[in-house]
């Protein structure tokens, strides 16, 4: 933006398919995000091609429009070559940026591919100034900030970020904070955070015999906030949905378009947003609404009828709706869950009653039938003649790559980490037994812990403290001088749950991370290292195929844990601590800490069992977590007792380890 000239934010729009980037073009998008058809977090899109791609970044910047790529999963090992064919030919493609979640991709743009231009998803999990401007000093242009930012929050890292910031306004929301959710990929080994997600926070679960959707939220919308958000500067804003309707993307678009170029017709804009066919609407913690953010309606689209009759190659519906001839109708079991699209050409009405013609054997007598589109033509072709790209980066290149990120296996004994959360535990446990301590302290046990102790002096050493995995913008301080108070002590050895924690850290103390910054692949590694990171633990959902792919053993592996399915600002009415259930009869409970929501299994996950295997692969270090579990003096050495003898644990999980993550 030039010197004087009038601020104007960036409407940012979803595309995931070609019809969805003309309906963006037509809406009037400053911008577009889209993926190609790997790494990126919306798999059920139908994405591009690196040609389609190509395509659409000429036509897009012949309007003007901006084209941001999503690059925004973890990565495995063995996708590294096709990761850095992917960067090499975006470098060919040139997209105005990148928008990634892993700190393996940051690495590799930055040393090899610098003329990609870095956006930091959500993914990353960025709620604080000092998250955006540790991006900043790591090469990243601009970074989507958490949905569950308070308006004073946002006002004060917006006043304090040397960044670009980006927010979601309209979409979607996530239960858990985006990067933390592990809830689907427990389930079956859909992670989120490649991309699979399968939604159980849009599931009901039982509980007492009452069942609720405890986890389904609302979609944010945040036009009426549009003028504070434009006196803060914030750079663009965002659209959320890569698996809507190329109708909801024109219907959204032209409604904010309007709202930021004509603000005397906002309330316009606002009503023509009711029939975009999402959800129910929240402007959730940035406008306070926190207590109904919730919604038991957990399906997108409107609510028309039941089917109420099928007959041969037809189905029929009642519905005092009327509709046009032609829409998208979506069908939803109560049963299973199970959801049907299906594009209707021609209806009939008689009163009440729609039939049409389906051969569809999914639906049944009693399904919900939602309105999920109208139908609006889009162009459905790209123009793709003449596009030359080189799919694969030289062989020399690929090398030189992975020569950087090679690691080398540091030989030495068998080491053992405990993590626990609560100081009732140091008078259970045998601190001999173990190499290293993890304080995993409340923000209230931290205020009262005393570093001074005889006890803590003696073990100085062993004993780690961790930072939490959120930090709000107004706790800043509170970390900060606690850290400075731990250290001053003579406790130097910090593990962080955020790499931008390394800014609280005094000159001199060393730090390690842990497993919520993923460690997944061999360039992430390699950031870490020549970040100062002493050692990290790798991801709970993490699998033997790809520790066994990668160069890096040096790590913490965790074989023994309750994982956070669910890690949340949002509270919900699920009892605490009472097992709630869902339809396949696996149970979970609810525990809160410091004001965060977190869902656990009812069982473990345990890898005891195969400490033998991993130390074959070169795994030298592990990790025992008590956390979340009852102080015990019987439980840790148990375990530790089984780990020595490679025994398993049970009734307990392995979670990921057997089966490959998708």
């Amino acid at each position: 933006m030039s010197k004087g000239q009038a601020f104007q934010p960036e409407l940012l729009l979803p595309v995931g398919n070609t019809e969805a980037f003309y309906a963006a073009l037509k809406g009037g998008a400053d911008a577009i995000f889209l993926g190609l058809r790997n790494f990126n977090a919306r798999n059920r899109a139908s994405n591009f091609t690196p040609w389609q791609l190509s395509a659409i970044v000429k036509e897009a910047h012949q309007h003007k429009v901006k084209v941001y790529v999503t690059l925004n999963t973890v990565i495995r090992n063995l996708e590294i070559n096709t990761l850095i064919d992917t960067l090499f030919i975006l470098s060919q493609i040139k997209p105005d940026a990148v928008i990634v979640q892993d700190w393996g991709v940051v690495y590799l743009i930055r040393k090899f591919f610098p003329q990609l231009t870095i956006h930091a998803s959500t993914q990353m999990a960025n709620h604080n100034s000092i998250g955006a401007n540790y991006s900043k000093k790591m090469g990243i242009e601009r970074v989507v900030m958490a949905r569950e930012l308070t308006k004073p929050e946002l006002e004060k890292i917006a006043k304090k970020s040397q960044v670009e910031l980006e927010l979601f306004i309209h979409g979607a929301l996530c239960y858990s904070f985006s990067g933390m959710c592990l809830f689907s990929s427990f389930l079956g080994g859909a992670s989120a955070n490649r991309g699979q997600c399968t939604q159980p926070c849009r599931r009901n679960y039982t509980q007492s015999e009452s069942e609720n959707y405890f986890f389904s939220l609302k979609d944010n919308q945040l036009i009426e906030h549009l003028p504070f958000l434009e006196q803060l500067k914030i750079d663009s804003f965002k659209v959320e949905g890569r698996i809507k309707s190329a109708e909801y993307v024109y219907q959204v678009a032209t409604a904010y378009r309007t709202a930021l170029d004509y603000p005397e017709k906002r309330e316009e804009a606002q009503l023509q947003l009711k029939t975009d066919l999402g959800r129910d609407k929240t402007d959730y913690f940035y406008g306070n609404k926190i207590k109904d953010a919730i919604t038991q309606a957990s399906n997108t689209g409107l609510f028309l009828g039941l089917v109420s009759n099928l007959e041969d190659k037809s189905i029929q519906f009642t519905s005092k709706i009327g509709l046009p001839e032609s829409c998208r109708l979506r069908f939803r079991s109560k049963e299973n869950d199970q959801q049907v699209v299906l594009k209707v050409n021609e209806m009939i009405r008689d009163e009440n009653n729609y039939t049409f013609e389906s051969n569809n054997q999914s639906i049944q007598i009693g399904d919900e039938v939602y309105l999920a589109g109208l139908r609006m033509k889009f162009p459905t072709k790209l123009n793709t003649n003449g596009i030359d790209l080189h799919e694969r980066c030289p062989m020399n290149k690929q090398k030189s790559i992975k020569a950087k990120i090679s690691h080398r296996l540091q030989k030495g004994k068998t080491e053992i980490y405990l993590r626990i959360d609560s100081l009732a535990w140091m008078r259970k446990i045998r601190i001999e037994d173990y190499d290293a301590v993890l304080l995993q302290l409340s923000k209230s046990e931290l205020a009262e812990f005393n570093p001074k102790l005889p006890f803590i002096q003696k073990n100085k050493n062993k004993i780690h403290v961790e930072l939490p995995r959120f930090i709000p913008e107004g706790d800043l301080e509170f970390y900060r001088n606690t850290i400075q108070r731990i250290y001053s002590a003579g406790l130097t050895h910090f593990f962080l749950s955020h790499l931008s924690q390394k800014d609280f850290l005094p000159r001199g103390a060393q730090f390690s991370t842990n497993e919520n910054v993923y460690a997944f692949n061999d360039a992430a590694v390699q950031l870490l290292k020549e970040e100062g990171a002493r050692k990290h633990i790798y991801p709970l959902e993490n699998d033997i195929v790809n520790m066994s792919k990668g160069t890096d053993h040096n790590g913490i592996v965790p074989v023994y844990f309750f994982p956070y399915l669910f890690y949340s600002r949002m509270p919900v009415q699920a009892n605490k601590d009472e097992y709630f259930v869902d339809k396949m009869g696996e149970k979970f409970r609810k525990i809160v800490k410091d004001g965060i929501t977190i869902v656990l299994p009812e069982h473990p996950v345990s890898l005891t069992q195969y400490k033998s295997k991993l130390e074959r692969y070169g795994y030298q270090r592990f990790l025992i977590d008590m956390s979340t579990t009852a102080p015990s003096k019987n439980t840790p050495r148990t375990i530790v007792r089984k780990f020595k003898a490679s025994e398993q644990i049970q009734p307990a999980s392995n979670f990921n380890f057997k089966r490959e993550l998708k």
